[in-house]
């Protein structure tokens, strides 16, 4: 049953969350807050460099190793949906088709990294998410606004990058999960590490029994909808002046989907995903370092009904370096090239084809004792549509110890898909660029009892955006405007821990004045718990309102759910952990087709599970 959103439960929700006893000085000032607070949380997406979260000019959230760790069952949608400005759109439980939409932007308006590796794919522009695994993810940053300075094409929402974990010392660990709807999983890895050389391997499986996909009758006759099995490995060096290391990993699987059958028949496809990442890392000098990288990552879907594929293939090769020509002030210059390759078999678009494009960037950081600023330019030299230029200017100013607010304007853009440009049902290869100009400005503040808030606003303009009419060739015809923002409040003393977020976001069609579908204009999460070195639990909440569909007589409702979570580290050797998404067991639409067609959430998801560790 959805459950509508009800900001008076959610301000209730907040009251609770602050009412929690703490046992600390009344005395204590946000002045000697802010010096307490010595966790240092570091960065990389926001300046390709690791960076204090607090010295980023821009809004940066973090899902953090112990939240990826709590439940390898959990998918990589499922992880970003606890961040309050994301709205995730899945048709249908685990393992089926997932859009992100951030900041109410496209789903094609966020760029997907792993380790710098690009895995949007070259035919649709948008990241098989579903088909993401995150069994050697470090932290997951989610970095909102615009970022075509530094990553080219399709960050125009944002980014989200997956971090993976370098080995720190020699160990092994086999980990097993159980849950409803006959999912388990297991993983199994080993590390090697000694004077800065190291080597990884890790090895995974899940598997998930059919779960409901729309509010139709499913075909359940399959005993795995969603069944999946990976490995990776990773050699390299760690250096003071020297670094270089070589990734590769590979997950395949098969899932059934939805085939939009009023019978409630379900297709089956094969999926596979590889990723080969060479980087390397050179101190030239005191002050001069340059990194370099190779990499490639193959998206590929067979179907097993009919003879449709799609294939897909991106191609990196990317040099850049860093100077710090004064103690406060560096430049980053970059060359990216780029080559998009698919050949995709499917009813009205079949085709062959691929793009070359080359990005010159350049960047000027300064930091300072109270100021930190950013200020970047990116040209991109593309075969179909020529140079493109956009630029970036940002700031981040201390203006109390406790105090600190940031600016940032931006252009962004995102280049025409192969399937805009060849697909012969409306393809059009003489499409330009959807182009955008962002405005953001916010506050951060460290308060004391050991709470911390903060609150930005932004006004994203997206101009050229690709559409048709009454299904005639795709064409640069709309424009669209984003107007929101995001306030959260966080909270920490000994183990007890709060932090919750708020968004708001309008996204409207400037010719129509409508919204735009699948953007709920309001997201709410909360988290809470306990958590030390030996146990911890915590209850989680994410709530979203209601959102327009593509068909105006349809709206999806709104809906919330509460994740619960715990664990025991029996000894160093041994931990024990269950968790239950939608402890409550909401159904709720997901996203809406047609006629009363919806597609619906997988329901809950209890699971419990054992690490054993050397």
């Amino acid at each position: 049953m959805s459950t509508l959103f009800q900001p008076t439960a959610l301000v209730g929700a907040i009251t609770i969350t602050m009412g929690f006893s703490t046992n600390v000085s009344a005395n204590e000032t946000p002045e000697k807050a802010a010096v307490n607070s010595s966790l240092e949380t570091l960065v990389i997406t926001a300046t390709r460099s690791e960076e204090k979260i607090e010295n980023v000019p821009a809004r940066i959230s973090i899902i953090e190793s112990d939240i990826l760790e709590q439940s390898p069952i959990a998918s990589f949608p499922d992880l970003l949906k606890h961040d309050a400005a994301i709205n995730m759109v899945q048709s249908g439980g685990m393992g089926q088709l997932a859009d992100i939409y951030l900041r109410g932007t496209e789903s094609d308006h966020t760029l997907i990294l792993r380790d710098g590796v690009r895995l949007n794919n070259a035919s649709s522009g948008t990241a098989s998410l579903a088909f993401i695994d995150t069994t050697d993810i470090k932290q997951i940053e989610i970095l909102k606004g615009p970022a075509s300075v530094l990553y080219g094409t399709d960050a125009i929402g944002g980014v989200v990058q997956l971090v993976s974990k370098t080995p720190e010392k020699t160990s092994a660990f086999i980990t097993g999960e159980i849950g409803e709807h006959q999912t388990y999983k297991s993983v199994l890895g080993a590390d090697l590490a000694e004077d800065g050389f190291y080597a990884q391997i890790r090895g995974q499986r899940l598997e998930s029994n059919a779960t409901q996909v729309t509010n139709q009758k499913t075909d359940r006759s399959e005993t795995a909808a969603f069944d999946q099995k990976g490995y990776s490995a990773k050699l390299g060096v760690e250096k003071q002046k020297i670094a270089a290391s070589l990734d590769y990993s590979r997950n395949e699987g098969k899932n059934l989907y939805d085939a939009y059958a009023f019978d409630g028949s379900l297709l089956k496809q094969d999926f596979e995903n590889e990723i080969v990442n060479l980087r390397g890392r050179a101190k030239v000098t005191e002050n001069i370092e340059l990194n370099g990288r190779l990499s490639q990552f193959k998206d590929q879907v067979e179907q097993k009904d009919s003879t449709d594929f799609v294939h897909s293939k991106t191609q990196e090769a990317e040099l850049y370096g860093k100077w710090n020509f004064l103690p406060q002030h560096s430049i980053l210059a970059g060359v990216t090239q780029r080559n998009l390759d698919a050949d995709i078999l499917s009813y009205g678009a079949p085709y062959q084809e691929d793009i070359d494009s080359t990005g010159y960037y350049v960047q000027h950081q300064f930091k300072g004792e109270k100021l930190n600023t950013q200020a970047g330019i990116r040209v991109e030299d593309n075969e179909k549509y020529g140079t493109h230029t956009v630029g970036q200017v940002a700031a981040r100013y201390q203006i109390l110890p406790a105090t600190s607010i940031y600016t940032n304007i931006g252009t962004a853009f995102k280049s025409p898909t192969l399937n805009e440009l060849y697909n012969a049902w409306n393809g059009n290869p003489e499409l330009a660029p959807e182009e955008s100009i962002s405005y953001e400005a916010g506050i951060d503040q460290i308060l004391p009892l050991g709470f911390k808030t903060g609150l930005s606003a932004y006004y994203t303009e997206v101009e050229d955006l690709i559409g048709s009419q009454n299904f005639s060739q795709l064409s640069n015809i709309d424009k669209a405007t984003y107007k929101g923002g995001e306030l959260y409040l966080a909270w920490q003393q000994n183990d007890l821990f709060a932090k919750t977020a708020y968004s708001y976001v309008k996204s409207e069609n400037n010719e129509t004045h409508q919204d735009l579908s699948r953007r709920p204009r309001q997201g709410f999460t909360l988290t809470t718990g306990l958590q030390n070195e030996i146990y911890g639990i915590s209850a989680s909440l994410i709530a979203k309102s209601k959102s327009k569909e593509w068909d105006a007589n349809y709206k999806t409702p709104g809906y919330a759910t509460v994740d619960v979570n715990a664990f025991w580290n029996v000894n160093p050797n041994v931990k024990l952990f269950t968790n239950i998404q939608n402890i409550g067991d909401v159904e709720y639409e997901t996203a809406y087709q047609d006629r009363s067609y919806y597609y619906v959430n997988g329901g809950r998801l209890a699971s419990a599970g054992v690490t054993f560790k050397y």
